[in-house]
């Protein structure tokens, strides 16, 4: 026969049931927050390169390769065609100003200017030639002027004298006509004399400026020549070091071939090269920083852009503020930092692997040992830091290591 259960036990036997469930629930509960912690991506703190938002100065840079050289350099070319007979000095060198670097054979250069100078002295045996046939031309035809000036007078007379006996009766008019007709024509006869007396004055200056001018061009190539052949005994007028020489006895040189080349190893500058689609963002004047290496720095400005682009690339010359650092060497290869824009206090992070080049990316920010997805809108960068425009805040420390595999994850553990 059935027994009604009585209250207690009901109650008892339903807080079982509610036990039971809550159990089963806070079963299913931890079983759900193990798995999406053991599915949740995990990183190691010890794995991870991490920068803290600060507040400084952000300068948009074009990057450059560059490479050390000397503020002053020489090229020394050979004044004349010959060979090299004696080189002096060798590389690395100090150098005084007139020191004798290098020697050439002269023999041909002394040839030359034997001949030049034999060529001057025939020059003005011909100048002396010209004087006198000039001379004796002018001789001749002033005495021609001179005879028929004396016809002219005596015809005059003869005139006036057939005039006269026209006048008493004892001459004719034709024997008048006559004389005034011989007149005329030793008059006409005068001045083509004269005439051709001015112009041979004149053809004979001519013709002694233009030897004149034979013989004085001809000095000048002495004058040189004899240059060329005293500079053939190569030295430098700049002090210095003698950074190479062609120092192969008995090869030929051409007149302009360089020989040498002498640096003043004291001051530097720098000779960079920039990829020519930037060519339009770089201008004489702009300030550059010159990465020599770790914690080597040094400030200078663009001097002089090259005009042509050659394979590609645009070279340019910067000058240093400090161009005499121990740490300058001839030669020695620098990273070359245009600065194109300049930001003051602005929020700034390391650069690092993190950053894409984009404007807005995402980023992980730590945060009681996680990391957890942020959008961040970022600005101008160069090769140190990246300035932030929004999406960050000053002390917020985030992951700089490269984080391109969790790009669409929202949280990250930090173990």
């Amino acid at each position: 026969m059935d027994r009604i259960i009585d209250t207690a036990t009901q109650r008892r036997r339903q807080l079982r049931y509610w036990l039971l469930g809550l159990g089963a629930l806070a079963a299913l509960l931890a079983a759900g927050w193990g798995l999406r912690a053991a599915l949740q991506p995990s990183l190691r703190r010890a794995d991870l390169l991490t920068a803290t938002v600060e507040t400084g100065d952000v300068d948009a840079t074009l990057t450059a390769a560059g490479t050390v050289i000397a503020a002053r350099e020489v090229v020394i070319t050979s004044p004349i065609q010959s060979t090299v007979r004696r080189v002096a000095l060798a590389v690395g060198a100090r150098v005084r100003p007139g020191q004798l670097i290098l020697e050439l054979d002269k023999d041909l250069a002394a040839s030359s200017l034997a001949k030049l100078d034999d060529e001057q002295l025939r020059n003005q045996d011909k100048n002396s030639q010209l004087q006198l046939t000039l001379a004796r031309s002018l001789t001749d035809l002033q005495a021609q002027q001179q005879g028929q000036d004396l016809k002219v007078s005596s015809l005059q007379s003869a005139l006036r004298d057939e005039q006269h006996l026209l006048t008493i009766g004892g001459g004719t008019a034709e024997a008048v006509r006559q004389a005034e007709l011989n007149l005329r024509t030793a008059r006409l006869e005068a001045q083509r004399l004269r005439q051709q007396l001015a112009n041979q004055r004149l053809a004979s200056a001519a013709d002694r400026r233009e030897l004149g001018y034979t013989v004085s061009m001809q000095q000048r190539s002495i004058a040189e020549q004899a240059a060329k052949l005293r500079q053939a005994d190569i030295s430098s007028q700049l002090p210095g070091v003698l950074t190479w020489v062609n120092d192969n006895l008995g090869s030929t040189v051409q007149a302009g071939d360089a020989l040498a080349r002498v640096a003043d190893l004291s001051r530097y500058r720098v000779r960079a090269t920039l990829a020519d689609a930037y060519a339009d963002q770089l201008h004489p004047g702009d300030a550059v920083l010159v990465r020599l290496g770790p914690g080597t720095d040094l400030r200078g400005t663009v001097a002089s852009i090259s005009p042509a682009v050659d394979k590609g690339v645009v070279t340019f010359y910067a000058t240093l503020a400090n161009d005499h650092h121990p740490a300058l060497r001839a030669n020695l290869r620098a990273d070359v930092y245009v600065i194109t824009r300049a930001h003051r206090g602005v929020q700034r992070l390391h650069n690092g692997p993190f950053y894409q080049g984009g404007q807005e990316q995402a980023v992980f920010v730590l945060a009681g040992g996680r990391a957890v997805r942020r959008v961040v809108h970022f600005g101008d960068s160069n090769t140190d830091y990246v300035q932030v425009i929004s999406g960050l805040r000053k002390g917020e420390e985030v992951i700089t290591s490269d984080t391109k595999s969790f790009v669409d994850t929202p949280e990250l553990r930090v173990e």
